[in-house]
């Protein structure tokens, strides 16, 4: 029989939220860099009479309070642009060749619909990352992942090839944490490859912004996943500036597969943000699936992120984390997170390290740490 979708109420959902704030940004393109406010901005002193005294005031003045001795926001770059090294080793010449080689399959694709024009030339963009995790219980495992994207500007609306993994889409586009929703490997196995073939195997015709009459961003997917499983997807996004330099976002994702059946995810995002200031941020999802166990699942991440140079983001904050199922409310994890991600000898190629501390009651698990490194590398 089908099971039953349960919704939290409203109030329970925004006393989750009230935790903390988060990154507004719903751009699309792959290459994600970090959401700092530009340096040499002069933050206007508010007199104390003239400011607010609700929860979007008083939170950032306790902060401006509190003593750091963390450098300052920077946006000064420590690795040579791509046109400077592309030469410079057999690895700079493959990388190159794999940027040209996705954009000219792009022009060719673009080819089949009509005439392309050189002022809007059509192109790709390519992500190929390799996840890392260990902790004592798992002990060691390697996750691949590939996400790529063809725009094809001929066609009259808004279509693109969008191929890879396609839980990368689910997530927020900045999130600060190393996460994957598919499952995990073989207990048995550091690098499964057959469940990293199906992980990657799947390709979409994506039409986005089809029209203009909708108050919010769309995304519209066809296509098929791990193998045979055919979909389509539907994401809305809309972006809210607020009072005070915070601002909010929030995005709905539905797919429906004839394999995988029903998938529903929400990201929500509050942050407050100032010029050459770090941020506040908070990122909290929530996930019904038919396919996993629980009724929903959520995710929250609290944190602050900092800017030391161009590509850098360095956070710490708190997750919480947990479920709803057969009525039962509960709080499975918790506990705290430290994440660094930077270019490393390249523009293109960038590392992070996430550093946790956190629990499982489900599976009688007290505090540990776990120890995640992403490589990824940008075409």
């Amino acid at each position: 029989m089908p099971r039953k979708v349960h919704f939290i109420a409203p109030s329970l959902l925004f006393c989750l939220l009230g935790s903390g704030y988060t990154v507004a940004d719903n751009n699309t393109n792959l290459e994600t860099e970090p959401q700092t406010a530009p340096p040499g901005y002069e933050v206007p002193l508010v007199p104390e009479s003239e400011a607010g005294n609700g929860f979007f005031y008083t939170l950032p003045r306790l902060i401006d309070a509190t003593p750091t001795i963390l450098p300052e926001q920077s946006n000064e770059p420590i690795v040579p642009p791509t046109h400077e090294t592309e030469e410079q080793s057999w690895v700079d010449r493959r990388q190159k060749q794999i940027r040209h080689w996705a954009d000219n399959t792009a022009h060719k694709i673009d080819n089949w619909f009509g005439e392309t024009s050189p002022e809007e030339p059509a192109s790709a963009t390519l992500r190929i990352l390799v996840d890392s995790r260990w902790n004592k219980y798992d002990d060691y495992d390697i996750k691949p992942r590939v996400r790529g994207r063809i725009k094809l500007p001929t066609l009259e609306r808004k279509l693109s090839l969008v191929f890879g993994d396609d839980s990368l889409d689910n997530e927020l586009q900045n999130s600060v944490a190393i996460t994957n929703e598919n499952p995990s490997n073989s207990p048995d196995k550091t690098l499964d490859g057959r469940r990293a073939r199906e992980d990657n195997s799947s390709l979409a015709l994506r039409w986005s912004d089809f029209t203009e009459r909708l108050p919010f961003e769309t995304d519209a997917d066809l296509g098929v996943r791990s193998g045979d499983d055919i979909y389509a997807r539907l994401k809305i996004a809309k972006d809210w500036e607020l009072v005070n330099d915070f601002s909010f976002h929030a995005e709905q994702i539905y797919r429906y597969g004839l394999d995988s059946e029903n998938y529903l995810r929400t990201n929500l995002e509050l942050i407050h943000a100032r010029p050459d200031h770090p941020f506040l941020s908070n990122q909290f999802s929530l996930t019904y699936a038919d396919e996993q166990d629980d009724d929903l699942r959520w995710d929250n991440y609290s944190f602050r992120q900092h800017q030391f140079f161009h590509g850098n983001r360095f956070n710490y904050g708190l997750y919480t984390g947990g479920y709803y199922h057969n009525d039962d409310l509960r709080l499975n994890s918790w506990g705290p997170f430290v994440s660094w991600r930077q270019p490393f000898l390249r523009e293109w190629f960038f590392v992070q390290g996430d550093l946790n501390y956190y629990n499982d009651d489900r599976e009688d698990r007290s505090h540990f740490p776990s120890i995640l490194l992403r490589l990824e590398a940008l075409f």
